[in-house]
């Protein structure tokens, strides 16, 4: 791993998108307990990177990272980016209290949100696409998360866990 190739305008585009998040997250008001912000930010962090590992630099190679195919500490800091995104999509989930019916729309606001990050993310130069590769594929894979991500905290929202660390029965 290599610090960064150039340090340029992605460079930039990451570090201030990595404080500018994680100042939100720590400035909003609690909406959901520590455990579940904790799980949120995880799974932000742990999504992002299995995708990139996969679709991106990994196996089927449609995407750079930053300046260069090799990793740098910037591809780093940019998987560590992407983890207040899933604080924010499970905060927002509360705040508009969203529920089965609502969820539809929720998933795709968020996905439009996403085809804008990644549009700011191209123009920055953090993603640069490769092979034919173009944005826009990314649809079904947010779609996809975001899907995952409202129907898994959707359950954990229906069945909480009580102070004795044993799942209440709904009813």
């Amino acid at each position: 791993m290599i610090l960064w190739e150039h340090f340029d305008r992605n460079e930039w585009y990451v570090l201030l998108m990595l404080i500018g998040s994680y100042a939100a997250v720590i400035a909003l008001p609690r909406r959901i307990p520590a455990h579940l912000l904790i799980l949120s930010l995880v799974w932000g962090f742990a999504s992002a990177t299995l995708l990139d590992f996969t679709i991106g630099g990994g196996m089927m190679d449609f995407y750079k990272v930053n300046d260069s195919n090799r990793y740098e500490l910037t591809d780093v800091l940019t998987y560590l980016m992407f983890a207040p995104f899933g604080y924010f999509f499970i905060y927002g989930y509360e705040l508009l209290n969203i529920r089965k019916k609502t969820l539809i729309y929720y998933i795709l606001g968020w996905t439009v949100v996403g085809i804008g990050v990644q549009w700011i993310s191209e123009w920055m130069k953090m993603t640069q696409y490769q092979g034919g590769y173009r944005y826009e594929y990314n649809i079904p894979v947010f779609l996809v998360i975001q899907t995952i991500t409202g129907l898994f905290y959707g359950y954990l929202r229906a069945h909480p866990i009580n102070h004795e660390n044993k799942r209440e029965t709904p009813g």
